[in-house]
């Protein structure tokens, strides 16, 4: 005992080099799966990514850990050694994690998602969802950069794509339907812009985007067999919800995202010139909750409430092209 309370009261070598975290979870991952494709699995790493990280641990103690094989690994003496030593330190370390996360668990939840969504869809409906959680607290992140979306700080996000984001589980909210919109008094004063064939003559409003992928009137009109040589009467905007804002002012005729327009078509502060007619992509918008993070009940009651609104959404018509479920 006096041996041990000498030791504690010892200051600690914190010159010592001590190996990166990731490597040692990489290597206890391939000593219990006794392979780096088990361990792959259960880390969500590619195979060569957790073969990299315990050759960097080997090479930065000097000793071999793993016998390979060809198609498989063995663990050396050195490995069993330090697997042994190893591993009541990390599941300390795991244990430290989730005490910390239980008496953490009204920090915000770190919502991320695009403008067009955190300004048209998410934000009309915090309040709501604010009054009857009021232990919740939300912290909204708003960018179409989708690297700031996703970054590690980031608890939940909601991206437009098509379901696929390596580390990530994805549950569709709502899909791509699009279609013009215009305000009841700019139908009015044009009331040309009912009919398909005059739109490239119209007061169009566009979106200046990054996103190659993102449709824009020269698209639409294209899908949905409307002929037209130039738009000139175009005004561009740089953020989807200044287009809508616009298109709601009287501004032109701009393109609806159906769901994000929804409110605004329902309050009758936008109307469909063409009636029904929409061309529907083979993206949506996903909520994406990342695999290598610990949940926690804020995460998940905030993602049983967005997945909630998304079950209650309205359903659009026949398509043009297939897509997933708007």
């Amino acid at each position: 005992m006096e041996q041990e309370e000498r030791n504690r009261r010892q200051p600690r070598d914190r010159a010592k080099p001590l190996p990166p975290l990731d490597y040692l979870l990489a290597f206890e991952a391939a000593a219990e799966q006794m392979g780096f494709a088990g361990a792959s699995k259960v880390l969500n790493l590619s195979e060569t990514a957790i073969s990299r990280k315990v050759r960097l641990l080997e090479l930065h103690f000097g000793l071999n850990f793993f016998e390979r094989g060809h198609r498989s690994v063995t663990l050396t003496q050195y490995g069993r050694e330090f697997l042994t030593r190893i591993q009541p330190a990390l599941d300390a370390l795991r244990a430290a994690a989730d005490d910390t996360l239980k008496t953490g668990q009204n920090r915000p939840v770190v919502l991320a998602a695009t403008n067009s969504v955190a300004a048209l869809w998410l934000t009309p409906r915090l309040r709501k969802f604010r009054e009857a959680n009021k232990h919740l607290n939300i912290m909204l992140v708003a960018s179409d950069d989708d690297e700031e979306c996703l970054a590690d700080m980031v608890d939940l996000t909601i991206l437009r794509g098509d379901g696929d984001w390596p580390g990530y589980d994805a549950e569709l909210v709502f899909g791509e339907t699009i279609f013009p919109v215009c305000s009841p008094d700019f139908l009015a004063a044009n009331p040309d812009v009912s009919d398909a064939g005059s739109l490239p003559n119209a007061q169009l409003i566009e979106v200046s985007s990054s996103h190659t992928e993102w449709m824009n009137w020269r698209t639409w009109l294209g899908q949905t067999d409307v002929p037209f040589r130039r738009l000139d009467r175009t005004m561009m905007f740089n953020t989807y919800p200044l287009s809508i804002h616009a298109a709601v002012d009287g501004v032109g005729v701009a393109l609806g995202w159906g769901h994000l327009v929804d409110q605004l078509l329902e309050a009758g502060k936008l109307v469909r010139p063409l009636g029904n007619r929409h061309v529907r992509t083979d993206h949506g918008y996903y909520l994406l909750t990342p695999r290598n993070r610990p949940a926690f009940p804020g995460r998940q009651e905030v993602a049983a409430w967005l997945m909630s609104i998304s079950a209650e959404r309205r359903r659009y018509g026949d398509t043009m092209q297939q897509g997933p479920e708007s």
